[in-house]
């Protein structure tokens, strides 16, 4: 079973950064991609940012240029490095592997970013 765990999100001002981090951990570790979903009140959740088997990446476009997603290998850890933050990237911020395709099983508890002045 792999278990993931975010940490990293909090308040921040309008133009502020965050980094987002995702640790896995569990027996039989086999995710081949990683990502990152975002819900926001009354929203569906949608993914934000994925990273996969040799180091791609993809980015929904109202972040791209602003959020970097990377992955520490020997960590077992995911990052979401989010610069200018703007009030309508406020959500939960939710961790998701999977051993093939994303979304894939696993799910963290998800931590909320709070864009406001």
């Amino acid at each position: 079973q792999v278990q993931l765990v975010e940490s990293g999100g909090g308040l921040v001002q309008p133009g502020g950064s965050l980094r987002l981090s995702c640790a896995a951990s569990g027996s039989g570790l086999s995710i081949s991609a990683m990502g990152w979903y975002r819900q926001a009140p009354g929203k569906q959740r949608v993914l934000v940012a994925g990273i996969f088997r040799g180091g791609l990446t993809n980015y929904v476009d109202s972040v791209k240029g602003r959020f970097t997603i990377s992955r520490d290998m020997a960590k077992n850890t995911v990052y979401l490095q989010m610069n200018s933050l703007k009030p309508e990237d406020t959500a939960v911020y939710y961790c998701n592997g999977a051993t093939r395709f994303l979304p894939g099983d696993y799910w963290g508890k998800g931590t909320l970013v709070t864009v406001s002045s």
